[in-house]
Order: C-alpha cells, then sequence, then structure tokens
C-alpha cells in the first residue's frame, strides 16, 4: 500500500491502485492481530484413592434448617453418588455437613464416618483458606517430596506455568485443577464433589471423568453435567419442598428433575 501511494505521488494512473490498496490493508488490519495459538493441554489425572470399611458414609436424621428436611442414608464404599435438584435447595450445606463443616447453618441429626475412611472436600466456588496467599508450588510441596515431583505434578494438570504465581491470581478452571491435584495427592478415598466439572474445560472435565473410573473409593457429588451424571450410580433429589428422594436410574431421575422446576409466566 504504501508503494503504491508513493508511485501516485508521480503518476495519476496509479491513484486508483493505491486506494484499492488501502481498502485492502484497512479491512485486514481493523479486526486488529490473531488471537495467539492455541496451546494443546494434555491433563493426566491419577485419582488413586484406597480401601475403606463397607460403609464409607452414614447419616440419620440429617436435616438443615429452612432448606432440606430430615432424611437417612448409607453411602458405601464404591458407590458414586449424585446430589440433584434446583438451585438454592441446600445440597452444597449437605456436602457441607459430610465433610463436617457446619459452616454456621443450623443442622440436626448425624453423620458417621466409617472407619479408614478420608475424607477430601472439593468446593463449589473452589476457596481454600489453607491456599491463600500463597504460591501453587508452595501448596504442592507440601505434599509431595521435593520441588521436582510437585513440579511434575502440576505439569500433569496442566499448571506448570503457574507455579511462582499466588494462589488468588489463577482462574476459576487453574483454581478447579489445583484442588483436584491436591485431592489425589493427599489420597484420599471419599471424595465429595460440589460442581467439579463447573469451572473445567472439556478436556479437563474428561480427564476428571476418566480419572474417577479408575477411583478405589466412594465419591459423593453434586453436579448439573448430564454427562458426569450419567457416570453416577444413583441419585438424591432435593425438592423445593426440602425432602429428599432417591432414584437409581439417571432417565428416571432426569424426568423427575425436570418435573420439579416450576414454569415461568
Amino acid at each position: 500500500m504504501k508503494t503504491f501511494k508513493e508511485r501516485a505521488r508521480y503518476a495519476d494512473g496509479w491513484a486508483k491502485k493505491a486506494d484499492a490498496m488501502e481498502t485492502r490493508w484497512r479491512r485486514f488490519a481493523e479486526p486488529g492481530p490473531p488471537p495467539a495459538p492455541v496451546t494443546d493441554q494434555v491433563v493426566k489425572m491419577r485419582i488413586r484413592g484406597g480401601d475403606s470399611a463397607r460403609l464409607a458414609l452414614v447419616v440419620k436424621k440429617l436435616g438443615i434448617e429452612g432448606l432440606v428436611r430430615p432424611f437417612s442414608d448409607e453411602f458405601h464404599y464404591g458407590e458414586r453418588v449424585a446430589i440433584v435438584g434446583p438451585n438454592g435447595g441446600g445440597k452444597t450445606h449437605l456436602m457441607r455437613a459430610f465433610a463436617g463443616d457446619e459452616n454456621g447453618v443450623p443442622m440436626e441429626g448425624e453423620v458417621r464416618i466409617g472407619n479408614r475412611v478420608s475424607v477430601g472436600h472439593f468446593t463449589q466456588l473452589n476457596v481454600r483458606g489453607d491456599f491463600s496467599g500463597r504460591k501453587v508450588l508452595d501448596v504442592v510441596v507440601d505434599r509431595v517430596p521435593g520441588v521436582e515431583r510437585a513440579m511434575g505434578a502440576l505439569a500433569r494438570y496442566g499448571l506448570a506455568e503457574t507455579a511462582q504465581r499466588p494462589y488468588e491470581t489463577l482462574s476459576g478452571g487453574q483454581k478447579a485443577r489445583l484442588e483436584i491435584l491436591c485431592l489425589e495427592l493427599d489420597g484420599h478415598n471419599l471424595l465429595l464433589l460440589d460442581e467439579p466439572t463447573d469451572n473445567l474445560d472439556i478436556d479437563s472435565s474428561e480427564a476428571l471423568e476418566g480419572a474417577l473410573e479408575c477411583f478405589e473409593g466412594t465419591v459423593v457429588a453434586v453436579s448439573h453435567d448430564r454427562a458426569f451424571l450419567r457416570r453416577m450410580d444413583r441419585f438424591l433429589m432435593v425438592l423445593h419442598d426440602g425432602s429428599v428422594v432417591p432414584y437409581l436410574g439417571f432417565d428416571q431421575m432426569m424426568e423427575a428433575l425436570q418435573r420439579s422446576i416450576p414454569e415461568t409466566k
């Protein structure tokens, strides 16, 4: 374009060509620079778990004031149980109760953890007070011997470049992957997962689902992700009135869930 405009200064015949070239240049330049190349992200999760007593978790007449009516259930070793229901129904409070964290919410009933059961709790908002103010590498070094092994673990989760960054600067997806990595390294055999795929990209979600297939232990999860829910063995639905209803089949559960959502006018 610049060459043509320079020639147009000395020969009128180049003026139209220079104008046309300038129009082409502006059409190319106006959208701005191209996006950075997308790097392939290979996430390898290895959540192994371990053996425990047959009854991993027992709840008796557990209720949450104003949210969940008292109910009883038993979660057996190796089960995959999903807790579903409309937003705001108390599912997150139930997960906290299972983890022994009442968080100031009035509760009733009993929660009992089985023998040889180690509980790992994945929080929906990925807010970990024990991670706050610390670099990512330091969080992982607490769980594995040596910086080299810690960096290898971070690399498996696509987090190597975040090693020297403070936890607070991570994106939602990075925080979720770091929290899952710590669950893996801590060796828990009862995982309480509150919306585990909510902040994960597709590759990370698939990696998590694959890791849970090989996980030796019990999983209790809150999720709205249908692909994730299809891998569950059974379901507990928290209805609008606070009652908890069990379902064994995915399709039956989804039909009941759709019916439980009130119509909007």
